[in-house]
């Protein structure tokens, strides 16, 4: 309303006055750039883990996507059904470091203190494309044009960035009774909390009605996979879900890979072909029956999937692998998880599709066994653990299966460290298991970005070990002193809140810390009106 409102009435305002607000709307809704008809911009980084401070490197790669929608300057041919666009798909260039302090000092105009402009400020949260006079000054003769729907998101979302920004640098000013993260589990507390609050107050997500039942909208609930049937029922009953996907910041493609995976593929058959074909009618349907894919390519879209195929069922749109948010529990980069664009989230093994009997473990000083691993020999790194470990030493009980006598769960009650070591996939329900149950993780996984990394530092309340050093295991841990030990237990327990299944969600809990994960990746997307800017 009050882009609108200046839009509108520029025209009789004071010349000084008008070249002022001009660049407000022209910055903030459109971004000006070289090209007539830029669909969308993707920011990437090669930057891990994703520290607020840092989160959008400058980059010097450029894709250009040309009128039949191939890839210029690539081998890969084909993207997609958009021979009716002439898009541009483009990472930050080296100009990218300055954009948010433009966006950060005209949107936000608030009482709090203004943002100083140096060389600390200009390297932070969010950064867009950079826009200089010769860029603006063209666009000034389109200035009176109302602004679209879009472009209004746009310009809603350019404040957030600003204020997740200001937030940084300034601290929050909104007390709230729910938000407790103190210590160095975060990246960075200040931002994480504004970042959720604006995710509240705005984020708005459409879930395409089309597919039936049991592929789409539909999904396990008491499985390993669990959390694709968790997340999926709960997006479509959430208060972010709008009907009006004119209103909608991302568009959410509720498809269960689970549920593909089990109706159907083919027993034995190797054959993937119908499963991706699945994915790909999906689609293809909503891509001609709704404007929202081809608009950006996917990149406003997103996808959630806890199989261990979900990487590979993605590839079967390039533009659906490429662009959009991929939510995945294996997030191995090896295979393509990008974690600038997708987001991780964790696997949760849910016997009864409950927390029941999950939580709660003794204090640290009620724990005998230094570390636990029980698990079937799979993937390339536990037989190595198997190899030097299995039947060697009382404080390292490390076994392929436990007797029938001995619980598992009881057996990571009892222990100090628990070990999560990849299987075939990286994903593992263990190391939120021993989460729930006051256990420090040791991660051994090569290429495996842990979930909501975005916002939590996982070396505060766990540990990583190297394949290689597998051997000298318990000379690492031995190494962490009690005192230590004691602050990644009590660390751990701080973030549990991250991980946990409610029914209903709650703040902060497992279900909108994914949403949360998209929404960061949404700030970091912009989408251009065709019609409106052509």
């Amino acid at each position: 309303m009050g882009e609108r409102g200046i839009c509108s009435s520029s025209s009789s305002l004071p010349l000084r006055l008008v070249w002022i607000i001009v660049p407000l709307i022209v910055v903030s809704g459109l971004v000006g750039l070289r090209g007539t008809r830029t669909s969308n911009w993707v920011f990437t980084s090669n930057h891990y883990p994703w520290v607020w401070s840092s989160v959008i490197q400058s980059s010097s790669s450029t894709i250009f996507l040309g009128p039949n929608g191939t890839l210029r300057g690539s081998e890969e041919e084909g993207s997609g059904t958009h021979s009716d666009l002439n898009p541009r798909l483009a990472v930050a260039d080296h100009h990218g470091e300055e954009a948010l302090s433009s966006d950060e000092s005209i949107l936000k105009r608030s009482s709090s203190p203004p943002v100083v402009k140096n060389e600390e400020s200009s390297n932070t949260v969010m950064n867009g494309p950079h826009i200089n006079e010769s860029h603006t000054v063209p666009m000034m003769a389109s200035s009176k044009r109302k602004l679209s729907k879009l472009m209004k998101l746009e310009v809603s979302l350019g404040q957030a960035r600003a204020a997740i920004k200001e937030a940084t640098t300034y601290g929050n000013q909104t007390q709230d009774p729910d938000f407790v993260p103190t210590g160095p589990m975060y990246w960075n507390t200040n931002a994480f909390q504004r970042s959720y609050l604006e995710m509240e107050k705005q984020f708005k997500v459409f879930v395409y009605e089309e597919g039936e039942h049991p592929i789409f909208h539909n999904g396990p609930c008491r499985s390993i996979y669990a959390m694709e049937g968790n997340f999926i029922y709960h997006m479509e009953v959430s208060k972010f879900r709008t009907k009006d996907p004119e209103k909608a910041h991302v568009f959410f493609l509720p498809f269960s890979v689970s549920s593909i995976v089990r109706f159907v593929y083919e027993r034995e058959s190797h054959n993937w072909a119908p499963l991706k074909q699945t994915v790909k009618d999906y689609v293809d349907l909503v891509g001609r029956k709704y404007p929202y894919w081809n608009r950006s390519l996917g990149a406003d879209h997103f996808m959630l999937a806890c199989h261990d195929w979900g990487p590979e069922l993605s590839s079967a749109v390039p533009d659906l692998y490429k662009n959009s948010i991929r939510a995945l529990c294996n997030a191995n980069t090896s295979e393509g998880f990008n974690p600038t664009k997708d987001v991780s989230f964790p696997e949760i093994l849910l016997h009864d599709g409950t927390m029941n009997r999950l939580l709660g473990g003794p204090s640290p000083s009620k724990r005998p066994v230094l570390v636990f691993f029980a698990g079937g020999v799979h993937g390339p790194v536990r037989p190595i653990l198997l190899e030097h470990w299995e039947d060697r030493d009382e404080d390292v009980q490390v076994h392929k299966y436990l007797p029938k006598s001995v619980s598992y769960y009881g057996m990571m009650r009892k222990s100090k460290y628990c070990i999560c070591a990849s299987g075939y996939e990286v994903a593992s329900p263990r190391m939120v298991e021993a989460l729930y149950m006051g256990c420090i993780p040791v991660l051994i996984k090569d290429h495996y970005v842990a979930p909501f990394s975005d916002v939590l530092n996982w070396k505060s309340f766990s540990v990583e070990v190297a394949v290689k050093d597998i051997p000298n295991l318990k000379k690492i841990l031995t190494g962490i002193s009690t005192r230590q030990y004691i602050r990644l237990h009590r660390r751990g327990l701080q973030v549990r809140r991250h991980f946990e299944v409610n029914l209903p969600p709650k703040r902060f809990d497992v279900f909108h810390m994914i949403l949360h994960s998209v929404w960061l990746r949404r700030l970091n997307v912009r989408v251009r009106d065709f019609e409106a800017a052509s």
